[in-house]
């Protein structure tokens, strides 16, 4: 499962790479973590930059299993399930990002945090969204992140990891005219650019503690802080 990614580009990057309005509110994110407000582009507003909840809020999120179905959504699942690829057909998301997070076990009790970057500067992942009422009668907007299986450059690190698209992907990912098989064939082949991986700091394990320096390479740590000789 992902459970971190970052986006901490400018307002003027994003709004080149991604040719979209950028709100004033929006703030760069170092440790973008699930049920947070975070920006995401859609295909009924490819024109301009969205918050979403990652995942449902923690008051709709009451279990883990389905928590952790909100927060990820696999592309096996996609590509198999009726539902799911007629929700794709509407709603339709990308999730700007220049890297993401994950954990490799180097023992029962012990994991070390690494940040995963491409060789480009911004990036987006593959999303689904909904739209829903709160138990006040607010409209509340979510998004998934669609996974998949990790390339072999990063096995070593994690089994998943979000699906990633070229520029062109995702230009064919927010058309409202796409057809379903337009969009599943950019799923089948969205490849992501060479990607490498470094150590960072286990404060990313904090969801309150969003900084810069979780971007800096630090020696491997386990989740305490302490020091591993494995890397």
């Amino acid at each position: 499962m992902i459970e971190r990614y970052s986006i901490s580009a400018l307002p003027s990057d994003l709004e080149t790479s991604f040719s979209t309005d950028v709100p004033d509110y929006y703030h760069p994110r170092f440790n973008a973590a699930p049920t947070q407000l975070l920006p995401v582009i859609t295909s009924e507003n490819p024109e301009g930059l969205s918050l979403f909840y990652w995942g449902r809020p923690a008051s709709f999120a009451k279990n883990r299993s389905l928590s952790e179905r909100i927060i990820n959504l696999s592309l096996e699942h996609l590509l198999e399930r009726p539902v799911l690829k007629k929700a794709m057909m509407k709603f339709r998301c990308i999730i700007p990002a220049d890297g993401f997070y994950a954990w490799k076990k180097v023992g029962k009790k012990t994991a070390i945090p690494y940040r995963i970057i491409t060789n480009k500067t911004l990036f987006a992942f593959a999303g689904l969204w909904e739209e829903f009422e709160d138990e006040g009668g607010e409209v509340v907007h979510t998004f998934s992140m669609v996974t998949t299986h990790s390339t072999e450059s990063i096995s070593k690190i994690t089994d998943r990891m979000p699906v990633m698209f070229t520029q062109g992907q995702e230009k064919i990912w927010l058309s409202k005219t796409a057809t379903e098989q337009q969009l599943l064939e950019v799923l089948r082949h969205a490849q992501p650019e060479s990607m490498s991986y470094y150590p960072v700091s286990p404060r990313i394990h904090e969801t309150k503690f969003d900084a810069p320096s979780l971007l800096i390479p630090t020696p491997p740590t386990n989740q305490f802080g302490n020091l591993t000789l494995f890397d």
